[in-house]
């Protein structure tokens, strides 16, 4: 990507985060401390923007420098996920390591090869849907039959867990941090790219 394309990127992101919160050329000036000139012109291309500049704008805007400045490409949109396979579970990590949202999002495949594991208990929530099969929910002294279609939401320090139901289940799960630990605790690290 050129200098010229990144600069129009954060010529971009600058308009759309200023109109996005309904701020006209002279709000975000006041907030910023440039002319409602300099930053027109930065916007439409007919001054270049300058890092001193940058760091007032990002800050007015409510975001960062780093984040009105990256650059675009494939490599931060597309996830290409490998299935990690143990004894009846598959797993397919669907967001990066380490997300921005403090979560990691996976789709399960559980048959009932799966060795049934005692409950677990961990801080946070879980969160579930089924996108294929039945689970069974071990939830405390409840058993729930989560159906294809339904999803589950609970509190992981009530004791909890998740097994096949008459054939293989397919859901899509979202783990906060300690979930993450608990529940894909063989997971391998992200691959860096070079």
């Amino acid at each position: 990507m050129t200098q010229e394309m990144i600069d129009d990127v954060v010529r971009q992101r600058i308009r759309s985060l200023r109109l996005s919160l309904g701020w006209t050329l002279d709000t975000l000036s006041s907030r910023c401390y440039l002319s409602p000139s300099t930053l027109s012109r930065i916007e439409t291309g007919h001054r270049r923007i300058a890092l001193d500049q940058l760091v007032p704008i990002a800050q007015a805007l409510g975001t960062t420098l780093d984040q009105l400045v990256e650059p675009e490409g494939d490599d931060d949109v597309v996830i290409r996920p490998e299935p990690e396979t143990g004894v009846g579970s598959t797993i397919w990590l669907l967001s990066r390591e380490r997300d921005r949202r403090g979560v990691m999002i996976a789709k399960m495949r559980i048959t009932a090869e799966r060795e049934k594991t005692e409950q677990q208990v961990h801080p946070g929530y879980e969160w579930f849907t089924v996108l294929q099969g039945v689970l069974t929910l071990r939830l405390g002294e409840r058993t729930i039959l989560v159906r294809e279609g339904q999803a589950a939401e609970f509190s992981t320090m009530t004791p909890h867990a998740l097994e096949a139901n008459d054939g293989p289940v397919e859901l899509l799960t979202i783990f906060d941090h300690d979930g993450e630990r608990a529940h894909l605790p063989g997971h391998r690290p992200a691959k860096r790219q070079s």
